[in-house]
């Protein structure tokens, strides 16, 4: 155990320390404001304040973990040795900046708590982050932060015992479209002849005849190579269904569909599964909590994962709907239009609400590059968004986190703007999957 001298212990710095030292670094800590109960502990020990009580192992601290609410931040940033860091801390600290306080920043998302302004689908934009702008998006930099602080503490404390974190990946898969063309009613089969012979898409109107009368398999229908992939490569898979009414952003089949019913019971007996709320969702607890009981009334188990649909939420109102849902993991913490780390971190963390000053029973698993960030925002060809795929992997690797990607069913199906596509989900699990 490593302890460390404050001059007060509040709920940020207990928060930040923890997933510092406890999560991601698997070293023990504890704290204490007695100077007496500091000087006789024989053990490793730092001390995190404003100036050293001695020659000690001493950080300097920076206001942000002693105050309260959000105010505005004045960040300047430098380098530790190579990797952008924040808030520094002058000569007498071990390291140059306030590890602590700069990770509470970013992974808070504190930022975001500040006035901004929101896309056409009300959600933050990657654009207006301090990570985008100052170019480290790509780089789980909290982690970084964390094992080279690490190293120091290793020169300073040879002795002490250090645990050694692995690194792991977990498959994440939405499902907007179980099927492209199946198990659609009436109404929206003859609306999409009728579209696609407007559109004088000819192709299509095959498809959908073929598959309609049964003489084809519906392009969509990718799940059992999802399962095969997953048996055949141990790959941990979580998929999240989308089973709220028909919107224009939500244009799944009817949850009341007996064949939809079925395929996710299926998915059940093969892999994780968890709720994809609707667009409209974001701030409408009744919404929520029904399609939660929607998917628990077919799965017959309680739903504890989930995923906003279009990665749409506000922070900290969406996950506070989750929490009194009893939601206790969530994977929306990332963008759209950007791959990277938009908590700065490749390390599961409970979601601190700055609103009530407290962490959350509520654990949030970043994920890194989404399928199509990389087709349709960056406009990359399945051989370039595998080479992004192996950065990122590589950048988690180094610091042992864990690896989250984000694919579509309709991704693997070769289809319409999929084409192409086809291979590129079995290939990065080989590549990232170890």
């Amino acid at each position: 155990m490593i302890l460390v001298y404050t001059h007060k212990i509040t709920p940020r710095l207990r928060y930040i320390f923890k997933h510092i030292f406890t999560r991601t670094l698997l070293i023990p800590i504890d704290f204490t404001t007695k100077i007496e109960d500091f000087v006789a502990h024989s053990g490793a020990k730092m001390s995190y304040t404003k100036v050293p009580l001695g020659s000690e192992f001493f950080i300097k601290s920076n206001d942000l973990l002693f105050e309260q609410g959000v105010n505005d931040v004045d960040i300047t940033i430098q380098k530790w040795e190579e990797i952008p860091c924040f808030f520094p801390s002058g000569a007498k600290s071990a390291i140059p900046f306030d590890i602590f306080a700069a990770s509470f920043y970013l992974i808070t998302r504190y930022e975001e708590y500040l006035p901004h302004v929101k896309d056409k689908h009300g959600r933050y934009t990657a654009d207006q982050s301090l990570a985008f702008n100052k170019g480290f998006l790509e780089k789980p930099v909290i982690d970084i932060w964390a094992y080279k602080f690490l190293s120091v503490l290793k020169e300073k404390f040879p002795e002490h015992p250090y645990k050694k974190r692995e690194y792991n990946y977990i498959s994440t898969i939405d499902v907007d479209n179980a099927y492209a063309y199946k198990h659609k009613g009436f109404v929206r089969t003859i609306g999409g002849f009728l579209n696609d012979f407007y559109k004088l898409k000819i192709f299509n109107i095959w498809d959908r005849f073929a598959v309609r009368a049964g003489f084809k398999k519906d392009p969509f229908d990718t799940f059992e190579k999802i399962i095969n992939l997953k048996k055949e490569l141990e790959v941990r898979t979580i998929f999240f269904f989308l089973i709220g009414d028909y919107t224009t952003f939500d244009t799944n089949i009817s949850a009341a569909k007996n064949k939809f019913r079925l395929l996710i019971k299926d998915m059940v007996d093969y892999a994780r599964v968890g709720l994809h709320p609707s667009y409209f969702t974001m701030n409408n607890a009744q919404l929520l909590k029904k399609e939660k009981k929607r998917l628990e009334s077919i799965t017959n188990m309680p739903i504890k994962r989930s995923r906003q649909h279009f990665l749409k939420f506000d922070l900290p109102e969406t996950y506070q709907i989750l929490i009194d849902l009893e939601i206790e993991e969530d994977y929306s913490m990332g963008y759209a239009s950007h791959v990277g780390f938009r908590a700065s971190t490749c390390t599961p963390f409970y979601f601190y609400d700055l609103d009530f000053e407290i962490q959350t029973p509520l654990k949030i698993f970043p994920f890194a590059v989404m399928d199509t960030t990389l087709n349709d925002y960056m406009k990359l060809t399945p051989k370039q968004s595998l080479g992004r795929i192996r950065d990122l992997k590589n950048e988690v690797k180094r610091v042992n986190g864990t690896f989250i990607t984000l694919f579509h069913n309709e991704s693997l199906s070769n289809y319409l703007r999929w084409k192409g596509w086809g291979r590129l989900y079995g290939s990065m699990l080989k590549i990232v999957n170890k």
